[in-house]
């Protein structure tokens, strides 16, 4: 009897923990949809959008000055990248393809890279470190590899290899990326904000696939794919061979069908959680090893056991997740200009 009290008090106090998770909504109300998202700490955090604009506040969200970069009114900055509260650099997707720097805090901006081959897109940006960073995007018309330009002076200069054959795998036609939370390309995170140079990539569309590099291996993902709008679309990478991906069919975004996969021997093989994400996510976070966040335009869900079972938290839309790479706290961004952080 006094057993099976204890492990009732146990259970209770797990469900108990669960069911405080909450998300406070920090802003709201800005036209723009946010889906770029870099918490520095847990009071520096930047968000870029669409119509040019950029957020930023450095007090955990109390206070936030927005801005619309000059010349980028009509863009999107799908994703953002910040050192630091006055520097930050922020990427515009397509036609031009381009990427511009601030190190006074947004109050000028500079652009660092253009890119405007006939068909160019970027899907993300992510760095190795202070210095060290990567975009990508989908293959440019007549080419049969994802488009990489990288960075070795955090972002003032980038370049674009001529020829990435033996960089990068070939992809099958109609396979690309999603810009949909600049998080399907990802450097594997270390303590603090230093990385590694061990790099993942998922693709989708009419296939869908994780990339990893170090050795360069490509394998075929257990998630649903065959269409533009379905695929994989965010990969997190707690070590080398713990990794969790999100995605599903946008097009469906309730539908939970084949959209998430865990690999606990770095992509060799996979596996599909017992409980998975209410609907199509586009992007997942670690907080812990054990602890996940995941979110999408259907809703957030967590999960508290390393993915095998995700309980939903909100049916608000949101596009982006990011734990702070100093801090301890996780934000979201999504449409309407929200941003939000999760307290549990």
């Amino acid at each position: 009897m006094y057993k099976s009290f204890l492990v009732f008090l146990l259970t209770y106090a797990c469900l108990l923990n669960a069911n405080t998770q909450t998300i406070e909504v920090l802003t709201t109300g800005t036209r723009t949809s946010l889906r770029g998202l870099s918490a520095v700490n847990d009071n520096i955090i930047w968000v870029s959008g669409s119509e040019g604009t950029v957020g930023r506040t450095v007090d955990g969200g109390k206070n936030w000055q927005w801005m619309v970069v000059p010349g980028f009114e009509k863009r999107e900055f799908r994703d953002i990248e910040a050192f630091d509260a006055n520097t930050a650099v922020a990427m515009a997707i397509a036609e031009p393809g381009q990427i511009v720097k601030t190190v006074d805090g947004g109050k000028n901006w500079q652009v660092v890279f253009t890119d405007t081959s006939k068909g160019v897109f970027f899907d993300a940006m992510d760095f190795a470190d202070e210095d060290n960073g990567v975009v990508v995007g989908d293959p440019l018309p007549g080419t049969n590899t994802i488009y990489r330009a990288y960075t070795r002076n955090a972002g003032t200069k980038w370049q674009h290899p001529a020829d990435d054959k033996n960089y990068l795998p070939t992809v099958k036609e109609g396979e690309a990326m999603f810009a949909s939370s600049g998080t399907n390309v990802v450097f594997l995170k270390s303590e603090g904000f230093i990385r590694s140079n061990h790099m993942f990539i998922v693709t989708g569309g009419t296939a869908s696939n994780l990339i990893s590099q170090t050795p360069l291996q490509k394998k075929s993902l257990p998630i649903i794919q065959g269409k533009e709008s379905t695929g994989a679309n965010s990969i997190a990478a707690f070590n080398l061979r713990e990794l969790v991906i999100v995605g599903g069919d946008f097009s469906n975004d309730k539908d939970s069908t084949q959209n998430c996969v865990i690999s606990k021997d770095g992509g060799n093989s996979f596996i599909r959680p017992s409980t998975p994400p209410k609907g199509y996510r586009s992007c997942v976070e670690y907080i812990t090893r054990n602890k996940l966040i995941t979110c999408g335009t259907s809703g957030v869900d967590v999960s508290n056991d390393g993915g095998m079972n995700w309980q939903p938290l909100s049916t608000e839309s949101y596009h982006v997740c990011q734990k702070s790479k100093k801090g301890k706290f996780v934000f979201l961004a999504g449409s309407n200009g929200r941003v939000a952080k999760l307290i549990w």
